[in-house]
């Protein structure tokens, strides 16, 4: 039986929706033992930081069960911005497609031309 065994993908590892998850909003968090059998456990989720590293690593590698109990639809929302660069891709396009989750909208780099002002500057 391989490592992976038991586990049926990203989309299979995340709740149908969003509001299933029921994480905390503040208070520290303890991986489980299946997430981190060494080194460092705890998470203050009331600090970005902290976070966004547990969230990273729940969304990565945690059970359905993990991610319902221990991330916080409301938090994960307003972070996904910033978490959505901390992960795989095919994490990150799971996310976004089963819980709506959205990517920041692009920024355009493009300028408008300026009315009655030829390039260069010389008037028009």
């Amino acid at each position: 039986m391989g490592l992976s065994a038991g586990f049926s993908g990203d989309a299979g590892r995340l709740p149908g929706r969003l509001e299933d998850l029921h994480g905390p909003w503040q208070g520290i968090v303890v991986l489980p033992v299946h997430l981190s059998w060494y080194g460092h456990r705890e998470f203050d989720v009331a600090v970005q930081g902290s976070r966004l590293q547990l969230y990273s690593t729940l969304l990565s590698q945690g059970r359905q069960i993990d991610l319902v109990r221990l991330v916080n639809a409301q938090r994960l929302s307003e972070d996904w911005p910033q978490l959505r660069v901390l992960v795989s891709r095919k994490v990150r396009r799971t996310c976004e497609r089963k819980l709506g989750l959205r990517a920041p909208a692009a920024r355009s780099h493009t300028r408008r031309p300026t009315r009655g002002v030829r390039p260069g500057g010389m008037p028009g």
